[in-house]
C-alpha cells in the first residue's frame, strides 16, 4: 500500500471508490431506488475539503497506482475512511488506518468520528481497531438522515 496526499486528479476515481462501497455497505441505510448515492454533492464536498488548509486528505494506492482507498481528517476528527470493495478481507484497511493514525500530529492524543448505526460491518472494523462508541449520535445532513453514532480512540505516543 502506498499512501499520500490526496490531489484534484484524484477525485473522480476516489469518489468512485467510496460510491461503489458505500452502495453495498449501506444498501439498507440509503436504498438506490428512493435515495441514490449523491456523487456530485459528495464530489464537490471533497473538493471543499480539499481546498480547507484544516483537512488533510489520503488517498492509498497500489503498485499499478491504482486508487485503493482514501481517507481524510481535521484537527482530532477522521473525517472519511473507505478502501476499493476489490480490497475488502485483504487487510488493507487496517494497514490504511494504521497509515492514517500515524499522520497526526503528536499533540492530538483523542480522536473521534461518526458511523451509521446501520453499518455493524463499519462498526466492527473500528471497534477491532480499538475505538470505542462515545454514546453521543447525530444524524447524517443526506436523506433519510439516518443515526451516526460516535466512536472515539485514545491515542498510545
Amino acid at each position: 500500500m502506498h499512501l499520500r496526499p490526496a490531489t484534484d486528479t484524484d477525485l473522480e476515481r476516489l469518489v468512485a471508490v467510496q460510491a461503489e462501497g458505500s452502495v453495498v455497505a449501506l444498501a439498507e441505510v440509503f436504498p438506490q431506488a428512493t435515495h441514490p448515492f449523491p456523487h456530485e454533492e459528495v464530489l464537490d464536498r471533497w473538493r471543499a475539503e480539499l481546498a480547507d488548509p484544516d483537512v488533510a486528505a489520503y488517498v492509498s494506492t497500489d503498485d499499478l497506482g491504482r486508487v485503493t482507498g482514501f481517507a481524510a481528517r481535521r484537527h482530532d476528527e477522521l473525517l472519511h475512511f473507505g478502501t476499493a470493495m476489490r480490497t475488502w478481507g485483504t487487510g488493507l484497511a487496517t494497514d490504511l488506518h494504521d497509515a492514517l493514525l500515524a499522520t497526526y500530529p503528536a499533540h492530538v492524543d483523542r480522536l473521534w468520528l461518526t458511523v451509521f448505526e446501520q453499518n455493524p460491518r463499519a462498526r466492527r472494523f473500528w471497534e477491532k481497531q480499538g475505538w470505542r462508541p462515545t454514546g453521543r449520535s447525530s444524524r447524517t445532513i443526506y436523506p433519510p438522515h439516518p443515526v451516526l453514532l460516535e466512536y472515539d480512540l485514545r491515542l498510545r505516543r
